[in-house]
Order: structure tokens, then C-alpha cells, then sequence
């Protein structure tokens, strides 16, 4: 075995970055990054290079980086993908985005699988980390493999998918410490796939076949969607309710777990404006996908699909506690209104802005000619295809009303008193997260409405 290895990771994204960086500071691999010169993501070639982060508020990862690019020079990114032909093991982390009718596109995942098959050496481990519909790895990106490159897999080469468990704001931390899921194509793709990682993961290493570890990670998003699609639900039901949807949260929460059948555990998830981020809105739907294509009989998704749409209303009743908080104002107008929409991410502190519900409501204020302006202090703008700004005071200015999205501190932070002095008289503030005290909001003179706090929108 080579003292150092190659490592190929193709994709500098939320995911192929922080393993990348975790990979060449282990001592064990030389990493070259690979990503396209695009005008959206092309700009992180030179910006890594330069030992510097580009993505945000990720603690540990910029310190990392700077290591392993400047000092360990273990490191580094291009837009070569025939280096591929001196790698002992390339991951691939693209995206595979889901189209308006929820069908899987791989246009990314094709095109590179093709690209790798051309330059692989005989030997190579492949490992496809970005998430599939159930059955692709053997279906399209084994084919691929094999046809453009001449070898059989199992044989030649070895092919994996062993996906990440990856949440931006600790993305080193789930990597290292979270079990690894690994399913190969055969039990020797699993086996290498496997060492491979158990030289830089802390957590188990778990092999399994290819399908079930591909089942296995859009069952977690989709259980994460359907519980949180459970509290929205109850959430709608408090605010019609006129009771506080978190008071309650925290009654059903308080449960204690025990040991034994009799008492299983209470987790009611936090309810919100919407979901975002590039795995749940989409994994659902990859696991349709997926039983649709490969699986002997259909089974009718009652529950997961019903949670989706749950979830993709949210920002529509965010918009009807906008047109109460408005109407209660005597602010009917809507040609004459101003909304000051604060947050781009789908996530706290985060510069993620990826199937943001706020692209959603902003949707809906555009179908009912409602002005608004949009801030958030860490999304880069060509990130997105809407505008927004990172000076505050600009969007509050001369607003009637404050939307919440996205609960970054700044917004947990803000002085209300000087905010509404910023706005229009009667101002509305509406809170899709847990980010504005109600009663703070309501002494100082606001309108106040919040995601599934019934009871305060009873007292206004």
C-alpha cells in the first residue's frame, strides 16, 4: 500500500469541502478538489487555493483549510477532471437537485460519472456521496462507469455510495464523529470504500449493499420532513386554536424516556416559516422516485408526500398572518405597502440559501403586487436570482411590516424601539421562527403574529 494516497473529491460544495480538508490533514492523502470554472461556483478554485473558506460561520473549517492548503500543502483545487487518472479513490459530491415535478436531475451526476470513467486507472474506489433516488449508483452510475471507461466494476474498479450526514453550522463535527453508512456495489466496493474511510472517520464505519444505504439516507431526511411537517400541522391547529404552539411543545417534550416498551420517547419538532436546505425538501421525493423506477410493486406515499406539501404551505400561512397583522393596522393598500423580509438562508447563521422558503413567499408577495425589500447578512447574492441587501436600516426603512424567515442572531439581537423608529406608523411584525420575545414585540408597539402563537394574535 502507498505510503500516501490520492484523493479526487469533485464538487467543492457544503459537502466535498469540509471531507476534502478532513481528508488531507489526516497525513494519509493528497487531496486535489475538483470543480467546474462556473459563474456561479468557479470562484472557489482560486479562493481555496488561496487557503482561505468559502462558506461561512462553519467553526473549525477555515482554520483547517488554511492548514492544509498553506502549511501541510496537502491540498488544493482545479478544473481538471482527467487528474482523476492518478487518484486511488475519487468521491463524488455534486448535486442532484429534484425538477417542479419532483423528478430527479442528474445532469451533474452523469457528466462527471462519464468524465471518471474516461480517466480511471485500474484499481481506482469511487464513492458517490451526493444523495440518489434508490437504485441509481447500480442503474445509471455503474453503466456509465463501465461503458466509458472499458473495465467492469467489482473487477477493475470499485464503486460505493456512502453518504454524508452533513448540517452547515458543525459539518466537521457530524463528518468525523456520526457513523458512516457505506454500501457497495459488491462486498469488495464495501470493504475498500470502508478502510478508506476508517482513516479519517471516528465514528463506525457500517457496510451494507449499495440500495440500502441509498434507502436508508432519504429515509432519514424524509423522516426529519414528516416530523416537522407533524409540528407545522400543529402549529396551524394552535393558532386557530389561540394557544401557543412552543408552551405547547415543551408539555409534550417533558415526558421522560425510559427504558422498556411502555414510554417510548417525545420529540415534537420546532415549527417554522418553512423548510429548506438541499436535502429535505428533495429526499422524499428521491425515495418515490426511486420505489416508482426499481421496486417490484408501488406503495402509495400517503404520509411522506402529504408531510412535503405540509411543508411547502408554510410560507403561504405566513403570508395570511402578514394580511391579518396588515388589516388590523387598517392597511389594506397593497399598492401603497412596503415589507421588509429579513433572511436569504434556510438555516440560522448560516450562508446557505438553498430551497429557501423565503424564495417562496416571495413568490407570493410578487402574485399580490406587495413591495418588499430583503436583507440577510451572509448569503452572497449570485447565490440567488433575487435581490437582497445586507444594509438593515435600508429594508426597515419606511416598512409597514417586518417578516421574519430566518432566525439569525442578529435578528434574535435587534432593539426593537430603534427598529420600529425605522418604520411606518402601525407597524406589523410577523415572526416564522422562534427569533422576537411576543410580549417585547407587543409593548413596544408592534402588531405582533407568530407561527402557531395563537394567543398572542388573540391579544393584539
Amino acid at each position: 500500500m502507498k505510503a500516501v494516497e490520492k484523493v479526487a473529491v469533485i464538487g467543492m460544495g457544503y459537502v466535498g469541502i469540509p471531507i476534502a480538508a478532513l481528508l488531507a490533514d489526516t497525513g494519509s492523502f493528497q487531496v486535489v478538489g475538483i470543480q467546474r470554472r462556473s459563474q456561479r461556483s468557479g470562484w472557489k478554485i482560486d479562493y481555496i487555493n488561496a487557503g482561505k473558506c468559502p462558506i461561512k460561520n462553519e467553526p473549525g473549517l477555515p482554520e483547517l483549510i488554511e492548514r492544509v492548503v498553506l502549511e501541510k500543502k496537502t491540498f488544493n483545487v482545479s478544473d481538471d477532471i482527467s487528474l482523476v487518472r492518478e487518484m486511488d479513490y475519487v468521491l463524488i459530491d455534486v448535486q442532484t437537485p429534484t425538477d417542479e415535478n419532483h423528478i430527479p436531475q442528474y445532469v451533474s451526476l452523469r457528466e462527471v460519472s462519464k468524465q471518471v470513467g474516461k480517466h480511471i486507472s485500474k484499481g481506482t474506489t469511487i464513492i458517490i456521496e451526493s444523495t440518489c433516488a434508490p437504485g441509481t449508483t447500480s442503474n445509471i452510475v455503474k453503466p456509465i462507469l463501465e461503458e466509458s471507461s472499458g473495465m467492469k466494476c467489482e473487477k477493475d474498479f470499485y464503486l460505493a455510495f456512502a453518504y454524508e450526514r452533513v448540517m452547515v453550522g458543525r459539518l466537521l463535527y457530524n463528518i468525523l464523529n456520526y457513523a458512516r453508512i457505506v454500501g457497495g456495489i459488491g462486498d469488495k466496493s464495501a470493504y475498500k470504500a470502508a478502510k478508506f474511510y476508517e482513516k479519517v472517520l471516528k465514528g463506525e464505519i457500517i457496510q451494507t449493499t449499495a440500495l440500502t444505504a441509498e434507502l436508508t439516507k432519504v429515509v432519514e431526511n424524509s423522516y426529519r420532513d414528516v416530523n416537522i411537517a407533524f409540528a407545522n400541522e400543529v402549529a396551524l391547529v394552535s393558532e386557530s386554536l389561540g394557544v401557543d404552539v412552543h408552551e405547547v411543545r415543551k408539555l409534550v417534550n417533558n415526558l421522560p424516556f425510559l427504558e422498556g416498551p411502555g414510554n417510548p420517547h417525545r420529540n415534537m419538532h420546532v415549527p417554522g416559516a418553512g423548510v429548506g436546505g438541499h436535502c429535505l425538501v428533495k429526499d422524499p421525493w428521491l425515495l418515490k422516485y426511486g420505489l416508482t423506477q426499481y421496486g417490484q410493486k408501488q406503495v402509495d406515499l400517503n404520509v411522506i408526500e402529504a408531510s412535503r406539501y405540509r411543508n411547502l404551505d408554510m410560507p403561504k400561512n405566513v403570508f395570511e398572518l402578514l394580511l391579518e397583522g396588515l388589516k388590523q393596522a387598517g392597511k389594506v393598500d397593497r399598492a401603497s405597502l412596503k415589507v421588509a423580509v429579513l433572511g436569504v438562508a434556510f438555516i440560522e447563521d448560516s450562508d446557505d440559501p438553498r430551497n429557501t422558503p423565503t424564495r417562496d413567499f416571495l413568490k407570493i408577495l410578487s402574485e399580490n403586487s406587495i413591495r418588499f425589500m430583503v436583507h440577510d447578512p451572509y448569503v452572497r447574492q449570485e447565490e440567488v436570482e433575487f435581490n437582497f441587501t445586507n444594509d438593515l436600516e435600508s429594508v426597515l426603512k419606511n416598512a409597514d411590516a417586518i417578516v421574519i424567515i430566518t432566525a439569525h442572531q442578529l435578528y434574535k439581537d435587534m432593539d426593537l424601539s430603534l427598529i420600529k423608529s425605522y418604520m411606518k406608523q402601525a407597524p406589523t411584525l410577523i415572526d416564522g421562527r422562534i427569533t422576537v420575545d411576543p410580549e417585547n414585540a407587543i409593548n413596544t408597539g408592534f402588531i405582533f403574529r407568530s407561527v402557531g402563537r395563537g394567543q398572542y394574535s388573540k391579544k393584539n
